[in-house]
């Protein structure tokens, strides 16, 4: 019995690496990677949502610093969806993060989480349904965290480095 169970388990995985599935494990390995490795771009969060910088699926890391705030440190930056598809972002720091539409309304993220079981620096990962159009991303307040690294990854995007 031990056997069979064993003999499905593996074929079961042969076919989804034959296959080429992508477990969540996968997608984490590739923002971990661009969290770590780069390249890296320094961005200066904006105070206010309308002089946002831009930042990018573009397997690039986004260092962003955040602004001091009356209520603590916080800051927006621009994204432009060029496809309708699930977006990924990953970040450094356990800071909240608010994703807005172009005409103001908050988007759900589909799933979100502190950590990874695979990448110590994964601190925040959140999923959102993506139209194409432009976002602002907010983080914060934060009382301690004055900066945070940004990867954003299209869904099931598979690229050569």
């Amino acid at each position: 019995m031990m056997k069979k169970l064993l003999s499905a388990c593996l074929l079961s995985s042969a076919l989804l690496v034959g296959c080429g599935g992508e477990p969540a494990e996968d997608a984490d390995a590739e923002g971990c990677e661009h969290l770590q490795e780069g390249p890296a771009v320094p961005v200066t969060a904006s105070a206010s949502s309308t002089s946002a910088p831009e930042v990018g699926a573009d397997h690039k890391r986004y260092d962003i610093s955040l602004p001091a705030g009356t209520a603590g440190n916080t800051g927006s930056v621009s994204f432009a969806a060029d496809a309708a598809t699930d977006y990924t972002f990953f970040l450094s720091a356990d800071v909240s993060l608010t994703l807005t539409s172009s005409s103001g309304q908050t988007v759900s993220f589909e799933s979100s989480a502190k950590n990874s079981a695979s990448c110590g620096t994964i601190k925040g990962r959140y999923v959102a349904p993506l139209e194409v159009g432009t976002y602002t991303l907010t983080f914060g307040p934060s009382s301690s965290v004055s900066s945070v690294s940004l990867v954003i990854e299209e869904s099931g995007h598979e690229h050569e480095h």
